[in-house]
């Protein structure tokens, strides 16, 4: 698809850390949920090692009106520039890219393995579900420092009540340093905490997203625990995390 502008429409907080940025979606753009695309600000305020433009999964899904991304909050200047930018702002956006959307064998349960920022293209995956009706049974395991700092979780929570197929784990592992207690899962996602909730790990297909240490950690879990390779899916978030 050739590069089309997108408009800036919004920015929210969405928890300690993360910021979502909303854009008006061009009719000619379209993507399945879980890809990503290229978002390029036409001017940038400062130098930047890396460039103006940044790879950013879409946290919308396909039936909503505007683009959402998210980001964690770090100090370059490509997130400064775009944390002043001006509502009506065009950018330049090309894509989508990756293949980190649902198997069409619905079938087979999703289970979905998120580390902090690596929840953006899960939740176009649960809202896209959702909407679409879908009868695959999907499991989100989300693992982040502190509950603060899970982004969507209300979201993901209420979806429950919406989707009947769905299933949200959520697990903190730095507990001891949130501002409010916890009492939901805790530790990293592991093999013992996944048999918890799915009586044959076989089963299901795999999809990780997250920092590059959790995915390839979480990867060799699997692989360690007899999970075929051909059932693991998987996206890194390098610099977002």
């Amino acid at each position: 698809m050739p590069p089309c502008k997108a408009t800036f429409k919004a920015r929210r907080t969405l928890c300690d850390g993360t910021t979502a940025y909303y854009f008006e979606k061009p009719e000619v753009f379209e993507f399945q949920a879980g890809q990503f695309a290229n978002f390029t600000l036409l001017t940038l305020a400062e130098a930047d090692l890396q460039g103006n433009t940044r790879a950013l999964s879409i946290a919308s899904a396909p039936h909503e009106r505007n683009l959402m991304v998210a980001m964690r909050q770090r100090g370059t200047a490509f997130k400064r520039t775009l944390n002043a930018l001006p509502i009506g702002t065009d950018v330049l956006l090309q894509g989508p890219y990756g293949s980190l959307t649902l198997s069409r064998n619905s079938t087979r349960p999703a289970v979905l393995l998120a580390g902090g920022i690596g929840i953006t293209p899960f939740r176009s995956l649960i809202w896209n579900a959702a909407e679409s009706l879908s009868p695959r049974k999907i499991l989100l395991f989300y693992s982040v420092r502190v509950s603060e700092e899970a982004a969507f979780l209300e979201e993901l929570q209420e979806m429950e009540q919406y989707n009947v197929q769905y299933k949200l784990i959520c697990t903190v592992t730095q507990p001891e340093k949130g501002r409010r207690p916890w009492q939901g899962e805790t530790g990293r996602i592991s093999v013992e905490m996944l048999s918890k909730w799915i009586p044959d790990l076989s089963v299901p297909i795999y999809y990780i997203a997250g920092p590059p240490g959790m995915v390839t950690g979480v990867r060799q879990m699997l692989i360690e625990s007899g999970i075929s390779e051909e059932d693991i899916r998987a996206e890194e978030f390098a610099g977002y995390e």
